[in-house]
C-alpha cells in the first residue's frame, strides 16, 4: 500500500484531502503540532482509519525524522501560518512557517529520499495587486501581505529544487476555496457562521471589512483532486486551480441571507478596523492548463458551495441549542 504524508492534515484541505486519499487506497499519515489541547474535528471521523505523527515546520531535524519513519511516495505541504490579517501582526512568524516551512521539507526529501514525489500548496494572494486579469500560471506576482511575500518564497524554492536536485515538485496556485470545514476566522465562514447564528436568534450583527473585494471562491473538495492529479503526471509542473468565476464578499453576502430568507441590508455593518493595510480589489483565475492536462473540472457552483455552508452552520446551531 502506497504511503502519504500530509502536513496540515488537521486543517481543511488536509482533511479533504486525506478522505480523497483513503478512497484512493492509500495509507495515510498526518503531520500534527503539539499542542495542550487537540485541534481534530475535522479528521474526528477519520479516527483509527490515518496515522498521525508529530512534526513541526520550524523544527528540521522533526521533519527528517518523520519523512525518514514514514517513507511516503508523496508529501503534500498543506501546513502554514495561512490567514492573510494574522500575517501582518506575525510577519516574521508567517515567514518561518509559510515560506522556509517548505525549505526545510525540501531539504528533507533531498536528504532521505528524492524519489519522494512533492506538493506544495501555492496561494493565489501571490497576485494580490494583480497584473493581469485572469490570472494564470505566467502572470507576474505582485503580492500584498506577508504571507503573499511567504508563498511567493515557498513557490519559487519549490521551482528551485526541482530543477536544482530532479525532485519530482509541483505547486498548485489555489484560488480561495471554501466548505463547511472552513475555518470561522475565514470572512466566508465568518458570514455562513454569523448569518446562521442571526437566524436562529443567537447574534445580531454581521461586521464585515471590504465587502467590495472579489474572489474566486470554488470548493475545496473539488480542489483536492487537483492537487493529487498533478502528483501523477509523467513531468512535474505548476498549475492554477480556480473556477473562472469572480464574486465580491457583498454577492456572498447576500445569497447567504437569501436561503435562510432574511434581508441583509438590517444586519451587516462595514467596520473600517477590518480592511486591510494593503488591499487585494479583485482575483480571478485561468484554470485552463489543468482542465487541458489533468482533466480538472470544478463540480460545485457559488451558489451551491453556500447554501452547503450555511446548511451546515444551521444544522450545527440547532443541535447545540437542542
Amino acid at each position: 500500500m502506497k504511503k502519504v504524508l500530509i502536513t496540515g492534515i488537521t486543517g481543511q484541505d488536509g482533511s479533504y484531502l486525506a478522505d480523497f486519499m483513503l478512497e484512493k487506497g492509500y495509507e495515510v499519515h498526518g503531520m500534527v503540532r503539539r499542542a495542550s489541547t487537540e485541534n481534530d474535528e475535522r479528521i474526528e471521523h477519520l479516527k483509527g482509519k490515518i496515522h498521525i505523527h508529530q512534526g513541526d515546520l520550524l523544527d528540521f531535524m522533526s521533519l527528517v525524522e518523520l519523512v525518514d519513519t514514514v517513507r511516503p511516495v508523496e508529501i503534500y505541504n498543506l501546513a502554514a501560518q495561512s490567514f492573510v490579517p494574522t500575517s501582518w501582526n506575525q510577519p516574521v512568524l508567517t515567514g518561518e512557517f509559510t515560506a522556509l516551512g517548505v525549505t526545510r521539507i525540501l531539504e528533507a526529501i533531498k536528504l532521505i529520499d528524492k524519489k519522494i514525489k512533492f506538493y506544495q500548496a501555492s496561494s493565489s494572494e501571490m497576485f494580490g495587486k494583480v497584473q493581469e486579469i485572469p490570472q494564470k500560471e505566467t502572470t507576474i506576482f505582485y503580492p500584498r501581505s506577508p504571507y503573499g511575500v511567504a508563498k511567493v518564497y515557498g513557490h519559487w524554492i519549490t521551482i528551485n529544487y526541482r530543477e536544482s536536485y530532479d525532485i519530482f515538485a509541483c505547486s498548485g496556485i489555489l484560488f480561495n476555496h471554501e466548505s463547511p470545514r472552513r475555518g470561522r476566522e475565514f470572512v466566508t465562514r465568518k458570514i455562513t457562521d454569523t448569518v446562521s447564528r442571526i437566524k436562529l436568534g443567537l447574534d445580531d450583527k454581521l461586521y464585515l471589512g471590504n465587502m467590495d473585494a472579489k474572489r474566486d471562491w470554488g470548493f475545496a473538495g473539488d480542489y483536492v483532486r487537483a492537487m493529487w492529479a498533478m502528483l501523477q503526471q509523467d513531468e512535474p509542473d505548476d498549475f492554477v486551480i480556480a473556477t473562472g468565476e469572480t464574486h465580491s464578499v457583498k454577492e456572498f453576502v447576500e445569497l447567504s441571507f437569501d436561503r435562510v430568507d432574511l434581508d441583509w441590508k438590517k444586519y451587516v455593518e462595514v467596520d473600517k478596523s477590518l480592511f486591510r493595510p494593503a488591499e487585494v480589489h479583485q482575483l480571478i483565475g485561468d484554470a485552463s492548463k489543468a482542465k487541458r492536462i489533468l482533466k480538472w473540472e470544478p463540480t460545485i457552483s457559488f451558489k451551491e458551495l453556500i447554501n452547503m455552508m450555511i446548511d451546515s452552520d444551521m444544522e450545527y446551531y440547532k443541535k447545540k441549542i437542542g
